[in-house]
Order: C-alpha cells, then structure tokens, then sequence
C-alpha cells in the first residue's frame, strides 16, 4: 500500500507540471475567442440589413416574373395540344392498317405494324383513353396471331408425317440411282482394266457389266427430270412463318422447344415398326422412307433456318433413332427364314444408310448390323441348301451318268470338272463314274457361293474381306450341311450297297473338285490363293468323312444281309446223311457275296491313290463278310440250345465249310496275299474237325 501510495504521489506530481505547462496557452486561447464573438455579431446585423433591403428592391421583379411563367404555359399547353392531335392521325391509321393485314392473314406484317405502334406512335399518345384501349387490344392481337400461326404449324407437321415415307422414298431413289450409275461406270472401268490381263477368265463377267452399264444409262436417260428434293414436296412456309412469328414476339425458344418436342414425338411412331414388318420386303421399305423422310425433313430446316434446330440436336436424334432401328432390324430380321427377303433387306439398309450418309449423318453402326445379318443370310442359305441338297440325293438313282455323244459329254463337263484321259479315248457311247448328283451338286455350291456374294456387295469392304467371307461360308456349306445331308443320306435305310459304293465314288470327285471351286472364289474376288491370309476349303475332310462312314455303312449292310442268309438256315441236326451239296441258303449267299463284290470294281482307279483307296474298301468288306460268316457258323454249332449233332449234319455243315473255303480262295477280291482270306475260316475248320 505504501509502495501505491507513493506511485499516486509522483503521478499527481506530474500531472500538476503538466497543467502548469499549458495554462498560459490555454487563457490565451480563450481570450481570443472572446474577440471573435463580438465580430460575429457585429457581421450578422450587417447581413439582416442587406437582406431586408433586397428583398424590398425585388418584389416588382417576382410578379412580373410570375407573369411571363404564365404566359409561356399557356403557350407551351396550345403547342402540346396541337402536337397530340397532329400524332392521333396517324396513330388511328396505322391501327386501321393493324385491322386490314390481320383481315388477310398477313400476320407477319401485322406485328410489325404492332410493333411500330408500340415503339413509335402509341408512346406519344398513351394518355388518350382510345390508346390505353388499342394498347389492350395489342396483346391479344398478339396471343391470336399465335394461335394461328400455331394452328398452321400443327397442320404443317401432320402433312410432313403424312408424306415422310413419300420424301424418304424419292430421296432414296435418287441415292439409289446416283449409287448404281456410279458403280456401273466403275465396273466398266475395271473391265477395260482387266480385259487385257485376264480376257478368257472374265468374259462373262465383261459381257454382264457392259449390259449393266447399258441399262444404267438407259434409265438415266428415261429419268432425266428434275430432281425433286424435300423443299418441292412439301411447304415448308408454316414453319418459317411461325418462326418468325415467335422471334418477333420474344418467344423464340419456346417455338424451337415445341417444335423439337413434336418432332421427338414423331420419330418415336416413325420409328415404330408394323407387326407384321418383317413379312414383306415393303414393310421394311415404307419404314426405311418414313425413317429417311423425317431426317430429310429436319437437315432441311437445319440448313433453312437459324437456330430451330442445331446439328447438336440432330445428331442426338439420329443417334436415338439409330439406336432403336438397330433394334428392331435385329428382332424382326431374325424372324426372317427367306434367305431372298433377306437379301433384299440387305439391299435396302444399304440404301437406306447410303442416302442418310449423304445428309451428314455417321451410319458406321448400320453396317456393323449388316454383318450380323450376314451371318443369319448365311444360316438361311444353308438351310435352303440342305433342302435342295437333300432334293438332289433323293432324286439321284446312284447310276454312273451315260453319254451317248459328244454333245451330252460337253454338257456333263460344263457342269462339273471332270478329266479322265482313259475315258475319253472310249467311244461314245460311255458312262461317268460319277452319278447324276455329282455336277448338280457342284452347280448348286457355286450358286451358294454367287449368293453368299451378292450380300457382300455394297458393304464397303476390300476383296481380300469378301474372298475371307466367301471362304468361311462355303466351308460351312461343305462342312456342315452337305456334310450332314451325305451322313444322313448313308443311314437311310433304303440306300443298299450298290448306292453305298456310288455315293464313295461321288464324294470321290467332289473331293476333287474343291480345288476348282477355290480357283472359282479366287476368280470371283480377284484374290491369288497364294496370298498369306486366304482361307482354305475343307472339303477334303467332309468327303473323307463321308467316304468312311458310307465304307462303314457298306460293312454293316454286308454283316445285316448274312444274317438275313444265316436265319434262313434250317439244319436239320438229327439227319442220317447228307445231301451231298452245300446247303441252299448258304449258295445264295456266296453268289450274292458275289455279285456284290464285283460292285467294287466300279469304284475310280484314275490314279494310285484311288485304285489303293478302292481296293482296301473292297478287301475289307470282304475279309469283314468272310469273318462275319464264320462266326456266325460257330455260334450256330455253338448254340446252348443244340443238344446234339449227327454224323449226316456234320457232314452237311462240312459242305458247307468247304463251300466257304471255296469261296475265300477262288479271290472275289483281289490283293489278298495267299490264303489270308482263307484263314477267316481256320477256327471253322477246327471245330468241324
């Protein structure tokens, strides 16, 4: 507290050195502004005085002042007044001319008579009632040239999707004409190209392109007449008209909304296929032509107007529908069992794409769809084939082909190509090897191949793409369907052996001919084999297959038809002696063993590899029927139920016996080396013995 108390202390001490320091400024300050004071109120009498005396001087002034103000209203009122009534004049006759444009429709006009009364005359003269009065009524003038013009555009998009399948079909005749004009003068260009290089090999197809060619200028020629575009066929004036309208009126967007809205609305039923669509050929036209109508329709507004709709909003839209005919063509295409509506289906997606490709829009994903309906045109082919393949078999009566001249040996070989140089030093009359089905059937897998091409056309790929797809469908036909049709044809139950051993040498040649079939391709596709990523046929292993399941055929149906023989069999086992010959059943069938044996020497011995093939398809059935025979003799000794044997029945089934070893060594087959047939029959002979 101390220590506080003396803190106090030497502040006050300070602040009374302070006070002392500026006490005389502060009496000074003071003194002064006791003079000021006085010289203030001396200056305020001053300026009371002055003020008064203004005053006074100024009152004569002030009136008449006041005076001419009064006047110059006065003056001012008669000009505004003159003013107004020279501006009603003009007013009433620009609303008078509003009514007569609005009396003939000519609603464009009238906005911008509206919009100079609003702008120019009305704000001059608003204050009269008959103004306020038009100035009502220009709103609703307004809203009622909307209307109209509304009204006319909803007329406008009905007709529009009334005619879209008649725009989208001119539009695509005319792509369609252009696309076959400029591929026929590109075929003739590469005829006089390769006429040099390959004259012989392509003479047909010269002779067809040329006729092309010439049928194309000559419906060029036939059709020289305007060519019609979207504009001649349909007015598009509502749409301009109501556009404009709406800009006018600051409602610009909500016109380009409605419109886009009820065009969207459109494409959607546009895009809406028929039920029954996938039924004929023009289902699909008339939904394709409606499709190419609607974008016809807005790239022409794209391009007329200015905003209504954009190339953003368009590509969306196409992008939307593309989605949806992608779709539709999938479902409704598979439905599709006509390998010809197919075809045509195909002809018209590319048409179709290739005139909208023309307007700008990207059609890359219809293609893609054209080769997953390429593989269901190949399905449909095969299916078609399988039938004319089985037709063919069914028809054939499994006989060598005869020729009695020169003329039907041409016709033969023109079909199919067949080269023997022993044959053709025989005189006519002669026979091929080979049956009826073998030229029809290699006939009918070039017509597979011409159909499998007319599918590739106009998809836009290169000839090593074509020459690919090509390849890989006739190796399906060869691999699967005329594969299967040939299996199927060797197990059918009224084929015998003779059939059996003509459907060998049938498959033998067409074994043959699949090197000509791929010369065939390569002259189609313009392609060499030799390139590193051509294809290869398979029918090699389809013929090779089917020979051995027919040979295998042929060993079932020889072991069947001993059977047949040994249940015929009637050994009487208690007989006192025999008859002193071979038994009845079993002379049968060694001369049916015979016969059918002297059917193998039918079979192609036109080079080693054949001649070996034959004879081990003969020796085999052979040794498998000798083998066959003799169990089945043991088993019949061998029976549970045979209780006993008389010395006359051994001797019988010794005859027998000896018949078989007869027969086994009199060589019905050739090739067999000694007595190897013979030995089919040892363990026989030692049960006999």
């Amino acid at each position: 507290m101390e220590k506080l108390d003396a803190c106090i202390r030497n502040h006050d001490r300070e602040i009374e050195k302070m006070c002392n320091f500026h006490h005389q400024g502060f009496v000074d300050a003071i003194t002064e502004l006791l003079k000021v004071r006085a010289d203030a109120e001396k200056l305020k009498v001053q300026v009371t005085d002055t003020n008064r005396r203004l005053q006074d001087a100024g009152k004569e002034v002030i009136a008449q002042t006041e005076e001419i103000i009064r006047c110059r209203v006065q003056q001012r009122n008669i000009t505004t007044v003159v003013e107004k009534l020279q501006l009603c004049l003009p007013v009433l006759e620009m609303y008078s001319k509003l009514k007569e444009q609005m009396s003939v429709k000519r609603y464009y006009s009238a906005l911008k008579t509206m919009e100079q009364l609003e702008n120019l005359y009305l704000p001059r003269v608003s204050q009269y009632r008959f103004c306020q009065i038009m100035i009502e009524n220009l709103p609703k003038l307004r809203e009622e040239i909307k209307e109209i013009s509304m009204s006319d555009l909803k007329d406008f998009l009905e007709s529009i999707r009334k005619h879209s399948d008649r725009i989208g079909e001119t539009a695509m005749k005319q792509a369609q004409q252009q696309k076959t004009f400029s591929t026929a003068l590109q075929k003739q260009n590469n005829v006089n190209y390769g006429r040099n290089m390959h004259l012989g090999r392509n003479r047909i197809l010269e002779s067809k392109n040329e006729i092309t060619l010439k049928r194309t200028f000559e419906d060029e020629d036939d059709h020289e007449e305007e060519v019609l575009t979207a504009q001649d066929l349909v007015d598009f004036s509502p749409v301009y008209r109501c556009l404009h309208i709406y800009s006018v009126l600051g409602d610009g967007e909500i016109f380009e909304n409605y419109y886009r809205k009820q065009r969207r609305k459109q494409a959607r039923l546009v895009l809406q296929p028929q039920s029954s669509m996938h039924e004929t050929v023009e289902g699909y036209r008339r939904y394709f032509s409606q499709i190419v109508g609607f974008f016809v329709v807005e790239d022409h507004i794209l391009h007329v107007t200015q905003g209504l709709v954009t190339r953003t909003y368009t590509d969306e839209l196409w992008n939307m529908a593309l989605s949806k005919i992608i779709a539709v063509l999938r479902t409704h295409s598979s439905y599709c069992n006509d390998p010809d509506l197919v075809l045509e289906l195909k002809n018209l997606i590319v048409v179709f794409a290739d005139t909208l490709q023309g307007y700008g829009f990207p059609v890359n994903r219809l293609f893609d769809l054209l080769f997953e309906i390429r593989d269901q045109y190949n399905e449909t082919l095969l299916k078609k084939w399988s039938g004319l393949f089985r037709d063919i078999f069914e028809a054939d009566n499994y006989s060598p082909i005869p020729v009695a001249n020169e003329e039907e040996y041409r016709i033969v070989i023109s079909k199919f190509p067949f080269q023997d140089p022993e044959l053709d030093k025989q005189s006519f009359p002669k026979k091929l090897p080979m049956s009826q089905s073998v030229p029809q059937i290699y006939m009918q897998v070039k017509e597979f191949i011409y159909a499998s091409l007319k599918f590739s056309e106009s998809l836009h790929r290169s000839s090593t793409e074509i020459d690919d797809m090509l390849r890989k469908s006739t190796n399906l036909l060869l691999t699967r369907t005329l594969s299967s049709c040939l299996q199927n044809l060797i197990k059918k139950p009224h084929i015998g052996l003779t059939e059996l051993v003509q459907i060998i040498i049938n498959t033998t040649h067409l074994e043959q001919a699949c090197k000509y079939l791929e010369d065939f391709i390569s002259n189609i596709t313009n392609i060499s084999q030799l390139t590193v990523h051509t294809a290869r046929l398979y029918g090699l292993s389809t013929f090779k297959d089917a020979r051995h399941a027919a040979e295998g055929e042929i060993y079932t149906k020889l072991n069947q038809k001993i059977d047949e023989f040994i249940q015929i069999a009637d050994y009487d086992w208690t007989m006192s002696e025999s008859d002193g010959r071979a038994s009845g059943y079993l002379m049968d069938l060694i001369n049916f063993l015979r016969s059918t044996f002297q059917v193998f020497t039918h079979l192609p011995h036109n080079n080693n590899d054949h001649a070996a093939m034959s004879g081990k398809v003969a020796q085999t059935a052979c040794m498998s029927a000798c083998q066959h025979l003799s169990m089945s003799l043991m088993q019949m000794l061998l029976d549970s139920e045979l209780k006993q044997i008389s010395m006359g029945a051994i001797q019988q089934f010794n005859l027998d016996v000896i018949q078989c070893e007869l027969f086994a060594s009199s060589e019905p087959v050739p090739g067999f080396q000694g007595d190897t047939l013979q030995l089919a029959f040892i363990d026989l002979r030692q049960v006999r013995h």
